[in-house]
């Protein structure tokens, strides 16, 4: 019978089920990993195990996974290419396949050395989508006109500025509670793997959020949400994406200006004005100066098509 853990379930023997409860609590207290990690890795294991079982004709268990071929694995890859799925949704289920693996290995749970010799599939190189500094700024006094309630209004224009100001991303901005509105000039995040940094905040964030705070018609304590919706909950992240699509929309801007674009605008934005990929770094909270990198072709992509149309050797 297939097996469950919380509301996943996964086609495969108990002690299989177990074995990825014990890898998603690891990962939970050792790795800090967050729900919706856990979910999005037991999903991709969920849908791994349902061909597994499919293709051996019955649940597995450890040793149908320790038997498993390079040619199963490859079987697997070429079945999520044939549904359609996108190689970067692919290579990260690959990624969670391989993470559980590695960590049943190291118990002594089961060894499938298999496993090393399938490639994840290859990924092109994404460069971050900026906008330009006025169509960012456009957006964000823009958006205070698609609400009819004043104090919606102001909420809205006060997490677009907080995401452009400070360079968050959408699920950092939203976490907040109203005990840690900025202040003064700066403002503490908790992002990735709950690691925390400081970010400086610009008098016209901290404006906008406390316009929004005056007008707001709920009484938020200090444990409460920051940013809530009309019901006075906490604001959920599909509304922010849908408001940003009617601005985009408005604005003639590209389906890439999403809410994590502007995140984006705030580190090329800084680049463009002579900052360091240190210190951008560091206020983007990435974990890695190669993540950082990225922003140096985009820069360099700008500086190239304004060479292009200015110099008048690019013209000839």
């Amino acid at each position: 019978m297939p097996g469950k853990a919380g509301l996943i379930r996964f086609p495969a023997e108990p002690a299989v089920v177990a074995a990825i409860e014990a890898w998603r609590s690891w990962l939970a207290d050792e790795r800090r990993a967050s729900p919706h990690t856990l979910d999005a890795y037991g999903r991709d294991m969920a849908a791994f195990l349902a061909f597994v079982a499919g293709h051996l004709g019955f649940p597995p268990g450890l040793r149908d996974l320790e038997t498993f071929g390079a040619a199963d694995f490859r079987g697997w890859l070429a079945r999520r290419a044939g549904d359609g799925l996108s190689r970067a949704s692919t290579a990260r289920a690959m990624s969670t396949v391989r993470g559980f693996f590695r960590f049943m290995d190291r118990r002594g749970g089961l060894h499938n050395p298999a496993l090393a010799v399938v490639r994840t599939p290859r990924l092109a190189k994404s460069v971050p989508k900026a906008l330009e500094v006025a169509d960012a700024l456009e957006t964000v006094q823009a958006v205070a006109g698609f609400s009819d309630q004043p104090w919606i209004a102001r909420r809205d224009v006060a997490v677009l500025t907080l995401l452009y100001g400070c360079g968050l991303r959408i699920g950092e901005a939203l976490s907040l509670n109203r005990g840690q509105a900025p202040a003064g000039d700066t403002l503490i995040v908790t992002g990735k793997g709950n690691k925390q940094r400081l970010v400086p905040v610009l008098p016209v964030v901290r404006e906008a959020i406390d316009a929004y705070l005056t007008a707001c018609p709920y009484g938020l304590e200090a444990e409460d949400p920051l940013f809530v919706g009309a019901r006075g909950k906490r604001l959920t992240a599909r509304v922010v994406q849908l408001r940003m699509r009617d601005v985009r929309l408005m604005l003639g801007l590209p389906e890439t200006a999403t809410p994590h674009a502007l995140r984006h605008s705030f580190a090329t934005h800084l680049l463009a004005g002579g900052g360091d990929l240190r210190t951008i770094q560091e206020l983007l909270g990435h974990a890695s100066l190669s993540t950082t990198q990225r922003y140096t072709d985009v820069d360099s992509a700008r500086l190239m098509a304004v060479y292009a149309a200015a110099h008048p050797r690019a013209k000839g």
